[in-house]
């Protein structure tokens, strides 16, 4: 801690951001500071109804609104310093905040990978075996999921963060992205960092790869027990409850892998921030939208509530 407090004293980083002051660009900022403020909008208020309506009161939900809480965080973690940045002109970050940002990206990102992955377990418990879902799916078994998510997360992140902050950085120490993204910053190392770059690459496999099978194996069950429903309602219910849950996952596992788990020589600094745009920032915008404006559950919570907000404008 010592060792990063003197170089936080002197030794800044310089984020090369993403935008230019061109007429063309300020348009483009606007539109991610507007995709920014609902995401930020939509995932506060997706986590207010969850836990004040009673009817959210369930497995899925608690699920979501971790997820919500996720989503909520990450655009927090980059998005701001990004504008701040941008609008003063200054484009430094101190050690310190640069260590902040990798750990907390690094274990929002797996946190949300692993919890997507989960649940589709939920899912697949919910429609194959929807009897005994009270029991399987216990308040017990919901707490450990998301306790394990976090956990998994947070160990991941702290461990990445110690191990990259402890390189020595080169005096030239302008990183190519809007936010000191893990891959970039290495570039920067004045000793070899090729090998903990093929740890951190088997880490990324791990991290993307276990979830994602997860959910491979969960839903091809689940096709199994849809196939096997006599009535067609039933089959259109079941999957209407898990079609939100995959549009989700691909735009998470779309962008993630996309990123990660190409090889470098395949790699661009301006592919890289574009996609880092979309999943750091829209993708937390649309899992509110997706898993809100499907389904009727959270659309009467809302109703529910502008309507309480009425009356009680009213008196």
């Amino acid at each position: 801690m010592i060792l990063w407090l003197n170089q936080s004293s002197t030794d800044d980083f310089i984020l090369l951001g993403i935008f230019s002051h061109s007429p063309a660009d300020h348009l483009l900022f606007s539109v991610v500071m507007l995709v920014f403020t609902v995401a930020l909008c939509g995932n506060v208020l997706l986590i207010l109804l969850i836990y004040t309506d009673a009817r959210l009161h369930t497995p899925m939900y608690f699920f979501l609104s971790q997820l919500s809480l996720m989503d909520l965080m990450l655009v927090c973690t980059n998005v701001p310093k990004m504008a701040v940045n941008f609008l003063s002109g200054r484009k430094s970050i101190s050690f310190v905040g640069c260590s902040i940002q990798i750990g907390l990206f690094v274990c929002l990102v797996g946190s949300e990978g692993l919890l997507l992955g989960l649940m589709a377990y939920d899912r697949y418990v919910a429609i194959s075996h929807p009897l005994h879902y009270p029991v399987l799916m216990n308040q017990k078994v919901c707490l450990q999921i998301v306790g394990s998510s976090w956990a998994f997360g947070i160990v991941d992140g702290l461990v990445q963060m110690l191990v990259v902050m402890t390189f020595p950085y080169c005096n030239l120490r302008e990183v190519d992205h809007f936010f000191c993204e893990m891959l970039s910053l290495l570039k920067l190392a004045c000793v070899d960092t090729s090998l903990f770059e093929k740890v951190v690459f088997v880490c990324c496999v791990f991290m993307l790869l276990f979830p994602f099978s997860i959910i491979v194996a969960s839903y091809a069950r689940i096709l199994g027990a849809v196939l096997r429903m006599h009535s067609a309602q039933s089959r259109r219910k079941a999957l209407a409850t898990c079609s939100s849950h995959l549009t989700a996952v691909s735009f998470f596992y779309g962008a993630a892998m996309f990123i990660y788990l190409r090889p470098r020589r395949y790699r661009t600094p301006s592919q890289d921030k574009v996609v880092s745009i979309f999943y750091t920032v829209l993708t937390p915008m649309l899992n509110p939208l997706i898993y809100s404006l499907r389904n009727r559950d959270v659309i009467g919570a809302l109703q529910k509530g502008l309507d309480r907000c009425r009356i009680g404008s009213q008196h």
